[in-house]
């Protein structure tokens, strides 16, 4: 694996000279020239004022805004035009280079539990649709969902770290996912200024469900039989943000818990996506599983299935990194398992050759 080499921003070089360096890494980018991006700028002319509008949470200010939606003159003033120039023109290789592709993010985890980590999700998903990127946002919702259960008096109850969800559990699953968090995170990418639309898997057939081979034992957590993606095409074409909830229902109308994960997965291998993300609460795969520097941040579908036989993958990273390769195997250029408690860990993963966690290859 190739290192990404890193300019600083308070490099000496001239924006051209940066802009003909190679930079190789895990994206592996190529030569890129000032022209060509002034060209791809010309052509886009609305990225400059998205980048304004998400700066106030995704670049760094020297004092912040006593207003909480400062305007982005406001925000403008605030930040060095070099600074902001250098940033841009670093960035531009790599929007350059996503610009109209598909990328699916299964949201969940510490980003979902924390409203700061949360805010800078939202902001990171409005600023790559902004620049050209077309988002489908996967969601679950266990915390929020074991809350629920809790307040009318149902206590949650799990089997080797699968919810067992009887008729009771289900409707409050629905409940939740669909109706509150679902709507919830809508309400927040509108706000931000991208327009998103609230799905299930149950809308128009996009997922169809059948039940887990362990039924018996888990009740009504499903797997997912096909895949129906034409519901949200037409939106991602239109540069929205569909945002769909991991709940699917089998031929009979019968509804199932999915896992997000899997729902990711199998979604971004339907649409041909270019990337897969998976949000964690950890650093990624890890060489030695006992020691958090020992980060491997690429490998490929070889690598990590000799890391399972090894024993070097186990626990709840092991249906991650199958659900990863399964997408592979059906076509997705790239499945990545981030660090969800980094701030941006979006933008640090799809914006920079240094990622936010492990990257496979097919």
């Amino acid at each position: 694996m190739l290192d990404a080499k890193v300019v600083p921003l308070s490099s000496s070089l001239s924006s051209a000279e940066k802009y003909q360096q190679k930079v190789v890494g895990r994206h592996g980018l190529g030569n890129s020239s000032l022209s060509s991006s002034r060209l791809e700028m010309k052509k886009s002319p609305f990225i400059t004022p998205c980048l304004n509008m998400s700066r106030v949470s995704t670049l760094p200010s020297p004092s912040p805004s006593p207003s909480p939606s400062p305007s982005p003159t406001e925000s403008s003033d605030s930040i060095p035009a070099q600074l902001r120039v250098n940033i841009y023109s670093e960035s531009l290789p790599f929007i350059q280079k996503f610009r109209g592709k598909t990328i699916v993010v299964k949201y969940g985890g510490a980003a979902m539990k924390s409203e700061s980590l949360q805010s800078s999700v939202i902001s990171d998903l409005v600023l790559l649709s902004c620049v050209g990127l077309r988002i489908v946002f996967v969601h679950g919702g266990g915390p929020e969902i074991n809350q629920w259960l809790v307040r009318l008096g149902i206590q949650p109850n799990f089997l080797n770290g699968l919810r067992v969800t009887d008729a009771s559990t289900m409707e409050i699953v629905s409940m939740v996912l669909v109706g509150k968090v679902n709507k919830h995170l809508v309400s927040l990418i509108n706000k931000a200024g991208a327009t998103a639309v609230g799905l299930s898997g149950i809308d128009g057939r996009l997922l169809t469900a059948r039940p887990s081979h362990k039924s018996a034992q888990l009740g009504f957590v499903g797997d997912i039989a096909t895949v129906d993606p034409s519901i949200i095409r037409p939106l991602i074409q239109s540069n929205h943000i569909p945002v769909i909830a991991s709940v699917a229902a089998d031929q009979e109308g019968q509804s199932y818990n999915i896992n997000a994960d899997t729902a990711a997965g199998e979604l971004a291998a339907a649409l041909g996506a270019e990337k897969l993300i998976l949000l964690t609460d950890v650093a990624g795969i890890l060489e030695d599983r006992e020691d958090p520097g020992s980060l491997v941040k690429k490998v490929d579908i070889k690598g990590v299935k000799r890391m399972m036989g090894d024993g070097k993958i186990a626990g709840g990273m092991i249906p991650k990194v199958n659900c990863c390769v399964r997408s592979i195997a059906q076509g997705v250029r790239t499945a990545s398992i981030i660090d969800g408690r980094l701030p941006h860990s979006l933008l640090l993963e799809i914006l920079t050759d240094e990622g936010a966690g492990t990257m496979i290859t097919g």
